[in-house]
């Protein structure tokens, strides 16, 4: 009776759940309406406990003396966002290897086209911006949100060919690169050249021990955060950089190689069914030694950087990234004056640069490669598909919101360039889709 009702529960309850989480478009549906529940909290009676809230200090106090001490905001975006660019640089690696990005001579058109997708909006930016306190900005129209773009592709299904998947999938991990680039160069405090030196003298423990062949995952994951993210935190470089490198030392060779691990899973599947059954619910003590021995060898054929990627994915995607958008996405509209709103060109600059900077600068790119000769199309990247696709582009919520955070700390510039991000992110999206349907 117990065996039913709980097969009933996996069924109605577990299963469904975890097919959700394995969609690929889940994620920007959860993200999507964490941005929606960060917007009416911010306007509702509790908006003001809301903003409160996150400003409330977290950290350490030694006589006296604050150590870590920041508010939970910061938290959030220099510690919670650091996981998600770790799974970021874990992906960016995994890609390099083998990969998208493994061989360049088929990725020269999306390549292009990130690189063009970047310039392109930040020259708008620039262009509205040039001269005014509010010019440090550029950065911020840069950015494709994959998590957005990458679920409305497969809400489309069929629809959109697989040339045109792989073409944006490419597109927004280079995005992705460039945007941890531009943050590492451009968007830094003052910097403490002592804890940079410890931070890196940590990485190279990591690297060095990445060659002797450790592959222990605890190991990696105490020197990283406890050496290499605090010592960048500090450092006034942003510790979202740390999580990055730290995932490029993480070791992408298996302890047991493919051969031997085939090898010892046939031996031992033979001596496990060499082995008199029971006929109980239970198993013999040898069944199960043959068994934990089967997921140790398992364990041991998954390199760590792919074990720790595929762990990590659902929490970043399903806990970061909305705790993020909670604390990020909350725009009170409460008194809003329009005047102040455009007051500067923060808002016009951000969103014209990723709606009409993005599709521009993919489209032209693409045409001038294959006009060049150094590139082909795929017959399946139709015009107007290539415009669907840089229009999807333009949704540059996550990574967009993030570097307004850095680029700005006035108030008033921060939430021009956040309404900027929405309004583009929206009406790309909006244009994208009907596009790629039609």
């Amino acid at each position: 009776m117990a065996n039913k009702y709980e097969a009933k529960i996996r069924r109605g309850l577990v299963t469904p759940v975890q097919q959700f989480i394995h969609r690929e478009k889940s994620a920007g549906v959860v993200l999507g309406l964490s941005v929606v529940a960060a917007i009416l909290l911010a306007n509702s009676p509790w908006g003001g406990e809301y903003f409160h809230l996150l400003e409330n200090k977290v950290g350490f106090v030694f006589n006296g003396e604050p150590y870590l001490y920041y508010s939970l905001h910061h938290w959030i975006n220099d510690g919670l966002m650091s996981m998600f660019f770790f799974v970021v640089g874990l992906e960016l690696k995994r890609e390099f290897i083998g990969g998208e990005l493994a061989d360049p001579r088929n990725t020269i058109l999306p390549i292009g086209a990130a690189v063009a997708g970047m310039l392109v909006p930040a020259l708008i930016y620039t262009l509205f911006n040039i001269g005014t306190p509010a010019a440090g900005g550029w950065g911020i129209p840069m950015a494709t949100d994959i998590a957005f773009s990458l679920a409305i592709i497969y809400v489309l299904g069929d629809r959109v060919p697989l040339a045109a998947k792989v073409f944006l999938t490419t597109l927004a991990i280079v995005d992705d690169l460039g945007a941890v680039v531009v943050i590492a160069l451009f968007y830094t405090s003052e910097i403490s050249l002592v804890n940079i030196a410890v931070g890196v003298a940590f990485l190279l423990v990591m690297f060095a021990a990445n060659k002797m062949g450790v592959k222990s995952v605890a190991f990696y994951g105490l020197l990283g955060i406890g050496g290499v993210w605090v010592a960048f935190l500090m450092s006034g470089i942003h510790a979202t950089i740390a999580a990055v490198l730290a995932a490029f030392v993480i070791p992408a060779d298996a302890r047991l190689p493919e051969p031997l691990y085939i090898k010892k899973a046939a031996d031992n599947l033979r001596r496990f069914a060499g082995i008199k059954p029971n006929n109980v619910s239970t198993l013999e003590h040898e069944q199960v030694e043959v068994i934990t021995g089967m997921m140790a060898d398992t364990r041991d054929a998954i390199p760590p950087s792919q074990r720790l990627e595929h762990a990590m994915h659902p929490f970043v995607s399903f806990v970061v990234m909305p705790v993020f958008a909670l604390a990020n996405a909350g725009v009170s509209f409460a008194g809003l004056d329009v005047q102040g709103v455009f007051s500067t060109n923060v808002a016009a600059g951000v969103a014209l640069g990723l709606f009409l900077g993005k599709p521009l600068g993919i489209m032209l790119s693409v045409w001038l490669l294959v006009r060049l000769g150094v590139a082909r199309k795929p017959e399946a990247l139709t015009v107007r598909r290539l415009a669907g696709l840089g229009f999807l582009a333009s949704i540059g919520f996550t990574m967009s919101m993030f570097i307004s955070t850095l680029a700005f700390t006035d108030d008033a510039m921060l939430l021009q360039a956040k309404l900027g991000i929405f309004a583009a992110s929206i009406a790309g999206g909006v244009v994208g889709y009907r596009l790629l349907k039609a």
